[in-house]
This record gives C-alpha cells, structure tokens and sequence, in this order.
C-alpha cells in the first residue's frame, strides 16, 4: 500500500535511483544502452531533480510505501502559455498493474483542475505507456510529417522528431 503526496528534499535520492532504473529498462531497447545512461545520469542526477523541485512551474509526487521507500514518481511542468505537460510517470516494476500509475495520474489531474487540458508525450516503442494511456481514453497522434511537436529537455540529445516516433498524447479535462 502506498500513499501519494508531494515529492521533498529527502526522496531525491531515491528518486533518481527510480527513474534511473526505469529509465534503462524502457528506453534501452528503443535508443540503446550508451545513450540511455548517458541521458539518465545527466537528466536525473539528485542535483538535477533538485533543481526542478525548486521550480514553481512544475509539481513532483510520489507514491510512498508504509516502508517509507519510493515506488513511484510523477512530474507536471507548466510553460509560460499556461500549458501543462505531464512531464514523468515512472513506477517500480513490482507495482506494475497495482493502480500505483493511475493514482498518481490522478494526483496530477487533482492538482492542475481548471486547466483544460494536459498533455503528454511517448515515445514509440515504449508499449507499456501506450497502452496505460490508451486506457485511460488519452488522445494520441503523431506529430505531423517532418517535425515533432516538441523538443524535450529529458531527450534533447535524441532530438525526437516524427519520424522517431514521437507521440503527443492530450487529455482534456472536464470543466469545474
């Protein structure tokens, strides 16, 4: 049982160990070993999380054990438009199909409501977040022909274009 709440200082660590494993596990297969590590170390050092927790235009949760060790993790950001784009949804392996992932989805639609929508991005071939998505009736598309819908920080050595396979998936939010 795990309960989610707003990520802090003290789960850097484990936060970087989390998304450092998830990370490899999905993204090797698709952009090799080298280049996942490379990213992830860089991307999701401590230091690096640190600075995104310190930003007031994105919000960081995760799903904590009775244990007190993460199983779960979620980052929205929100730009200068005042779009929100669901930024990281990772879980450890053992939680898969346990409802961790929606919870923590949902704790990230709870904390933007009266934003009317909020998108996300996939990149192809990673089937599991696919399907999660397809699931909950998100949206998804290719970027059109011959350019990707955006650049992301996390990917920016990958340079996703739509010929990668970069799908932008939006989910619209009912009014409140």
């Amino acid at each position: 049982m795990s309960h989610i709440r707003a990520m802090t200082k003290n789960d850097l660590p484990a936060v970087s160990r989390l998304l450092g494993g998830s990370w490899r596990r999905t993204y090797s297969p698709i952009m090799g070993e080298e280049t996942v590590a490379r990213l992830s170390d860089e991307k999701h050092a401590p230091e690096k999380l640190a600075e995104e927790l310190a930003d007031d235009n994105k919000m960081s949760f995760v799903a904590e054990r009775t244990d007190g060790s993460i199983a779960g993790y979620a980052m929205a950001a929100m730009d200068e438009k005042g779009d929100v784009m669901l930024d990281r949804l990772h879980i450890e392996p053992e939680e898969f199909g346990s409802g961790l992932a929606i919870d923590l989805l949902h704790a990230v639609l709870a904390a933007h409501a009266g934003i009317p929508s909020i998108a996300l991005e996939v990149i192809e071939g990673n089937e599991r977040a696919i399907a999660f998505y397809r699931k909950r009736r998100l949206r998804g598309g290719r970027a059109p022909a011959g350019r990707a819908w955006r650049r992301r920080p996390c990917l920016a050595d990958h340079a996703p274009t739509a010929a990668d396979g970069l799908r932008r998936w939006t989910h619209r939010l009912p009014a409140l």
